[in-house]
């Protein structure tokens, strides 16, 4: 299996390089150059089987033969040996034809632990057979952080930065990056939003002298490990629900994009997936470009639903070069192009494919809150703020049949205050997380600065080796 830049001008790679590298060297994201498919009776095989076995079986397609089937094997039931749930991704019913996808048994309480934990692993492999380390700078809107700092902490082979947007994601998910004591952990809080962030990120990953100092690499969704590890879970819930013998179509609270280009990766598998609604907050750049044909970038506003909180979708640029035929010069130019003004106008033949699969809704920050009380009433059910925008897109999504699946995206106690305000119910944190309480936080302040936060990776990339 080789991998291929969404901008075309960088040689192909295997699969062990996109991962490390996650950024390609022109630019874009690294994507397979042929889509593996899976016949309906492997995926109706399946039918019961434990959450790692068909994890790896899906990764597999898409290691090929660069790390051993045994190995592989090894490192998804260890992964998946972390999660509080047996299921990992347990399936409640909350309407008729409604069902939510618990997405946060793992380490952190949020999705983002159900990828990140399998990268670890497979990046501390890597590295290990190749004898060398890297540094990690991971951009977080609240979740990913987390996720990445349980999953990396004291690594043999790897230190980490993980840069926030000061003063806009919850309490505990700044815990969980910042209560970390392990040496090969640092923490930034940045002046500025995600976006400040992200934009940060990808300055770094292309500065060939800083990647070369410290072996910069990425864990954001930009990293496509991430995404296969996340397209296991449409395949899982899916087949739970009588698929392939019929269509599922999903509900997904969208920033990054991530998760929902996960679901376009399950259907380009042969998952019978009917829609994919992409349901944001009111930093709605994705629920419009599916329903307005332009990508147009507004400006940030902070919403109960922080992980969300996000103006410029980096994994939006993979559905786009897959709609625009593969075109990887076309998807250079509309990138070098929104980078320049924020804005694309999606190529009428690109749209008409986005809209076969995506619907966008965007949800305003009352109907998040009335979906949390109506949820619990109706079911008994807390649920977090960025789940309830997937529920919200759900119910207003038009033309859904059968089975919708919403991806419940973190525990309802990571956002206990806006839980609260809506319900007047407390979330109860998890025994696995009530310790983050009564730990010191350990994070350093800069400005959203690339050369900053380059100068902050390198002195400390030089001042502390791995653990």
């Amino acid at each position: 299996m080789r991998y291929v830049s969404t901008r075309g001008q960088a040689p192909s790679v295997g699969f062990i390089d996109a991962i490390l590298s996650g950024l390609a060297p022109d630019g874009g994201l690294y994507v397979p150059e042929t889509w593996p498919t899976l016949t309906k009776d492997e995926i109706a095989a399946f039918a019961g089987q434990p959450y790692h076995a068909v994890a790896t079986e899906i990764l597999s397609r898409f290691v090929g033969n660069e790390i051993a089937r045994d190995t592989l094997a090894d490192m998804c039931a260890e992964a998946y040996a972390t999660f509080s749930h047996s299921a990992v991704v347990p399936l409640k019913q909350i309407a008729p034809q409604g069902f939510i996808a618990e997405l946060f048994h793992g380490p952190s309480l949020a999705f983002k632990d159900v990828a990140m934990q399998l990268l670890a692993r497979l990046s501390d492999h890597v590295l290990g057979e190749q004898k060398r380390t890297q540094t990690i700078l991971c951009a977080t809107s609240g979740d990913t952080g987390g996720a990445a700092v349980e999953a990396f902490r004291g690594r043999a082979n790897t230190r980490i930065v993980v840069m926030f947007p000061d003063g806009r994601i919850s309490e505990v998910q700044r815990r969980f990056m910042t209560t970390a004591d392990e040496g090969n952990v640092a923490c930034v809080a940045v002046a500025g939003d995600f976006d400040d962030c992200q934009a940060i990120l990808k300055t770094a990953l292309q500065d060939a002298s800083l990647k070369q100092a410290v072996g910069l690499a990425a864990v954001n969704s930009i990293n496509f490990a991430r995404i296969v590890a996340q397209c296991v879970y449409y395949f899982t819930t899916a087949v739970a629900l009588g698929a392939p013998h019929r269509s599922i179509s999903f509900a997904v609270p969208s920033g990054n994009f991530g998760d929902g280009f996960a679901g376009y990766v399950a259907k380009r598998m042969g998952l019978p997936i009917d829609k994919i609604v992409v349901a944001t907050n009111s930093n709605d750049i994705l629920a419009r470009a599916f329903e307005e044909g332009r990508y147009v970038r507004g400006v940030t506003t902070a919403t109960q639903s922080p992980a969300m909180d996000i103006q410029s979708a980096s994994n939006f640029e993979r559905l786009y070069f897959e709609c625009a035929r593969r075109d990887g010069l076309e998807t250079a130019r509309a990138f070098a192009a929104f980078a320049e003004t924020g804005i694309i106008d999606i190529p009428p033949q690109a749209y008409a494919a986005m809209r076969e699969t995506f619907v966008g809704v965007s949800v305003s920050e009352g109907e998040t809150a009335r979906t949390i009380v109506s949820t619990l009433r109706e079911t008994g059910e807390l649920i977090d703020p960025h789940t309830a925008v997937g529920v919200a897109g759900m119910r207003r999504a038009p033309g859904l049949t059968g089975p919708v699946v919403v991806l419940s995206t973190a525990h309802p106690a990571k956002f206990p205050d806006t839980v609260a305000a809506a319900t007047g119910e407390t979330p109860t944190m998890p025994r696995t997380a009530a310790h983050l309480a009564g730990k010191t936080e350990r994070y350093d302040r800069l400005p959203a600065d690339a050369d900053a936060i380059k100068a902050y990776v390198r002195a400390f990339a030089e001042g502390h080796a791995p653990a």
